[in-house]
Formats: structure tokens, sequence, C-alpha cells
């Protein structure tokens, strides 16, 4: 049934022998079983094959809808950045970024998401996308004996570029950008070496108006993007506890069931 719905599905041999027959079967049946567009079934198999994804991962990437996340925050790249550069880190970012692993309660601040993505580091990561490397969080910058703290600080590999993250837990203020111009000068000035390109900075907030985004980049000499987060809802919780629970009654049935064959077999053999 699945290798009829592959052949029905891909009916060009060089997408087929140039990418396809690179990813695992299982892989293959996700895209099939989780995808109807062919573009985004194409988007999914390149990315996977680029960054090494495991089906779970895969399968995740699908399911949060990244496809349709990537490129959608408001940003000023394309005026503060060369060409080339401008559409990697316009690529880069995504809008909403996806916090579903995180177990943050309702009315949380600012720190409590601060020191949730902290110790949840590798699923951070892994949301940011490939290519983030963590350099420290509460970023100390000193400028004339005045002490500054930046949120997140990443260096980017590919970008060949430090990245700043502020996190609000509230809606966009314009007042945000400024803040982060500040930083991006400060950093460009202290830490940037030679062979790094401009610092980007990513401000990520509970929600954003597009035009009050767009005004607040308007001016503003250094690449800022703008983008929303979003956090687990309660309903969301409730059915990660449903999943839980389920394998766990799953597990105990198949072992139960496990054991009562190695008795019965046992009983035979008597």
């Amino acid at each position: 049934m699945y290798m009829r719905a592959f052949a029905e599905a891909w009916e060009s041999e060089r997408i087929v022998q140039g990418l396809l027959d690179n990813l695992p079967w299982n892989q293959n049946i996700a895209l099939l079983d989780k995808l109807a567009s062919q573009d985004e079934r194409l988007w999914y198999a390149q990315q996977a094959l680029e960054h090494g994804w495991s089906r779970n991962i895969l399968v995740a990437q699908i399911e949060t809808g990244l496809y349709q996340r990537e490129g959608g925050a408001v940003t000023n790249f394309e005026r503060t950045l060369p060409p080339v550069q401008s559409e990697m880190a316009q690529q880069v970012i995504k809008d909403p970024y996806s916090f579903d692993f995180l177990t943050i309660a309702k009315g949380a601040r600012e720190q409590d998401l601060k020191r949730a993505l902290v110790q949840h580091m590798r699923d951070f990561l892994l949301e940011l996308g490939v290519g983030f490397s963590f350099v420290g969080h509460d970023y100390r910058l000193d400028v004339e004996g005045d002490e500054f703290f930046i949120d997140m600080l990443f260096y980017h590999l590919k970008l060949r570029c430090f990245i700043a993250i502020q996190l609000e837990m509230g809606e966009f203020k314009p007042e945000q950008s400024g803040r982060m111009n500040f930083y991006l000068t400060a950093i460009d000035a202290q830490e940037r070496e030679e062979y790094d390109r401009p610092t980007i900075g990513i401000i990520l907030c509970k929600s954003k108006n597009k035009t009050v985004a767009e005004y607040s980049l308007g001016n503003l000499r250094n690449p800022i993007a703008i983008s929303t987060h979003r956090l687990p809802s309660p309903e969301d919780l409730q059915s990660e506890l449903d999943k839980a629970v389920k394998l766990l009654a799953d597990d105990t049935k198949s072992t139960a069931a496990d054991e009562e064959s190695q008795q019965l077999r046992g009983d035979s053999q008597a």
C-alpha cells in the first residue's frame, strides 16, 4: 500500500533517486502520512536530509508547522545586511517559535520563561534550528562602567555572527527595538572579530502589531527581527499527560503479556 502511494506521490525519478532514496523508509512513510502537498513533502525531505533529523524529529517539525513558520518574522534584514546574508538570515528566523516542550505555569513571568529555556537548552536549540551555538544567558556588557545584560547570546556557525535574543512575555513595544539596537552596537564594538559578520538581534514576544513592528525597525541600522513565541496551553499539557499515561498503560500491558507468555511456555515444557 505504501509502495503504491509512494509511486503515485513521486512521479519524477530524479527526485526519488536524488533525495528520497537517501531517507530511511519510515521517514518517507511519515511524509506520505502527514502531508498532502508535494511541495511541503519535498521541503521537509530536504530539511530532514540536510539536518540529519530522526523520524521523531521530522514528525515533530511537521506537527508544529515548521514550513509555515520559517521566514515570517518582521525584519529589516534587506536594508541592513548584504543580499546573500539577508536571505540566509531571513530563512533562519521563525514566527512563531514553539515552546511546547516547556511546562511552565499559566501567568509565568519573563524570568520563569528564561530559566525554563536555559534548563531545556537542548530542546530550545532544536527549535532555533541548525547552526546555533549557545554562548550564555544574562550575558553581561560593560559600557563605561554601566552594566547591561542580554537575555541570551548565541553564535550562528553558518551566518558567522552573534545572535542576541531578548524574551518578552507581553506584546511588542517600540522601545524594545531601541534597546536591542543598543545591545547590538555594544556587541559589535566589544565582542565582534574581524571575520564576524554584523550581530543580529531577535526580539521574542507574546504578540506583535505588524505595523508597529515595521515602524520600529524603520530607521535602525542594526539587523533586528521581531517574532513571537508560543507557549503550551493547559489543553496541550493535558494532551501530553494523556499520551504519557496511555504509553505507560500500553507498556504495562505489554510487560504483563510477555510474562504470561513466558509462564505458559514454562508450564508447557514442564
